[in-house]
């Protein structure tokens, strides 16, 4: 089974316009909230208990089985460790079945570790989804915070998880590495069971896939989830009920269903091999048919920007979420650190004066030319005479990249346009702080008056870093101001994204 399609396409082709898969809302008719007040004081607190019961249960085993193993290699599986996986496994079914997950819906036929090291499960919606990693104890990948959970850490442990450090700026690389070595050891470890959206979605379309499962470029076996319930109670989502509200429910509901599908092994084409996005991509296309799902071109990444908060947050209309989109499809996201932006801001303060068309563009960053290279390079033609100043780029890939940290973006982009002064702060004039706040915040024709004049009541033509940082501190609400007095151009209106928010509607 083979797709042709390539990851190029525009996210207008993707996303129906009324798809919004971070949000969720639970709808309670009058039956409803009865049936789950009798139940919230007769089912609910049995089934809580002895589902800590049996968790409490599982922990010495999976204690025990943790004890001096090695992180680097896989112990030799010896009787009494077949045991303990044994004895694990039936714990763990007896505690999805104690909260209202009788019986699981298997379909299709799960292929050995030898054969297919990695298996690639969608849509990730809630952490029911724990169901099939206890049932295979396959390994997963997952934050290293997860590991000191209380009894829940201990288990996780048990599976030998491939860990995120997400403290390490190289974390990434490190983790797409040992993915890499694991798949690599021809059955020696057990199968990785990767969720390659990265999130929690409600279900109602496939987003797109993260890479890493697929860098490897070995076989994978994609694996479907369904939860056909008349209420869904289970989809924990980045806006909707939180966890303890959606643990709540469930194990107020008599019943609760899950289905578990194991699709055919997707065996990579030499393109795919050597072009992860496209593999992914076409692996996430045979998910989303059998699912009867729409595709979505929207990711994680997409909604932190939308959510953004601080006085530098990024505003709904920003083209900064098309841009975060091309850079992701050539794979410059994930590859850029904060020592290599320092590096490209160097060479950009160098090139500033030399405008770069689309050719020197693709030669500066070393691709080829591409439908999505061409794309980013629009962004930034702001004269329409097919030349950018890379400098824009440069700030618009580390407000993205570093989007927790936009003063650091902020000061980098300062290094890159001051004025040569005698003061040891960076300083720059209105123009040229006007450029860097629309690129950092990825709009266009705004108007900065009300806070140039914040930061320097009596104008003298100068701006320092250290102003603009203290104005900001004193007025968080700054930036928003002005750029509610400011229309948002058209063109730019149609690069916006989903914003996460209910009701609110994509425009692609």
């Amino acid at each position: 089974m083979k797709l042709t399609h390539g990851v190029d396409r525009d996210a207008s082709e993707l996303d129906p316009p009324s798809i919004n898969p971070f949000a969720h809302d639970i709808k309670l008719n009058l039956a409803d909230k009865v049936k789950i007040g009798l139940m919230s004081v007769t089912v609910f607190p049995v089934r809580l208990l002895l589902t800590s019961f049996l968790m409490l249960l599982a922990w010495p085993f999976a204690f025990t089985a943790s004890l001096g193993r090695s992180d680097a290699a896989v112990e030799p599986q010896s009787c009494w460790r077949r045991l303990v996986d044994l004895s694990l496994r039936a714990l763990m079914r007896a505690i999805w079945f104690c909260a209202g997950f009788h019986w699981v819906r298997v379909k299709g036929q799960p292929a050995p570790s030898s054969q297919v090291p990695i298996l690639t499960m969608a849509p990730h919606s809630t952490f029911f989804d724990a169901i099939p990693v206890t049932m295979t104890m396959s390994s997963i990948v997952t934050k290293l915070e997860s590991m000191s959970i209380p009894v829940w850490g201990t288990l996780i442990s048990y599976i030998r998880p491939v860990l995120v450090f997400r403290t390490d700026q190289d974390s990434r690389r490190k983790t797409v590495e040992e993915i890499k070595r694991r798949a690599h050891s021809c059955g020696q470890w057990p199968q990785i069971m990767i969720f390659p959206e990265g999130t929690c979605t409600n279900r109602s379309g496939v987003i797109r896939f993260k890479p890493g499962a697929f860098i490897p470029g070995l076989p994978v076996q994609p694996v479907i989830l369904r939860y056909p319930n008349k209420l869904d109670t289970v989809t924990w989502t980045w806006q909707g009920p939180g966890a303890f509200k959606i643990l709540w429910l469930t194990l107020c509901q008599l019943h609760n269903s899950i289905e578990i599908e194991y699709l055919p092994v997707y065996t990579p084409s030499e393109e795919e091999k050597s072009d992860p996005a496209l593999f992914a991509n076409n692996v996430r296309q045979v998910m989303a048919k059998a699912l009867q799902l729409p595709l979505t071109d929207l990711t994680l990444e997409d909604l932190q920007l939308t959510l953004s908060q601080g006085p530098l947050s990024i505003p709904r209309n920003s083209s900064l979420l098309a841009f975060n989109r091309h850079i992701y499809r050539l794979g410059l996201r994930a590859t850029t650190t904060d020592t290599e932006l320092v590096q490209k801001a160097r060479r950009a303060r160098k090139l500033w004066e030399d405008r770069l068309g689309l050719d020197d563009f693709a030669l500066h960053l070393g691709l080829h030319h591409s439908d999505t290279l061409s794309k980013i390079h629009k962004l930034f033609d702001k004269r329409g005479d097919g030349k950018i100043d890379v400098r824009q780029y440069v700030i618009a890939l580390s407000a993205v990249c570093r989007l927790s940290r936009p003063m650091a973006t902020l000061k980098l982009a300062f290094e890159m346009y001051e004025i040569p002064s005698e003061e040891e702060d960076s300083v720059l004039g209105a123009t040229d702080l006007a450029a860097i706040l629309e690129a950092m915040l990825g709009v266009s024709d705004q108007d900065f008056s009300e806070l140039l004049r914040a930061v320097q009541p009596e104008p003298t033509g100068k701006i320092t870093y250290g102003g603009l940082r203290r104005a900001l501190e004193r007025e968080p609400d700054l930036v928003r101001r002005c750029m509610r007095r400011s229309a948002p151009p058209p063109c730019y209106t149609s690069s916006s994204s989903s914003n996460g928010q209910p009701g609110h509607k994509k425009h692609d």
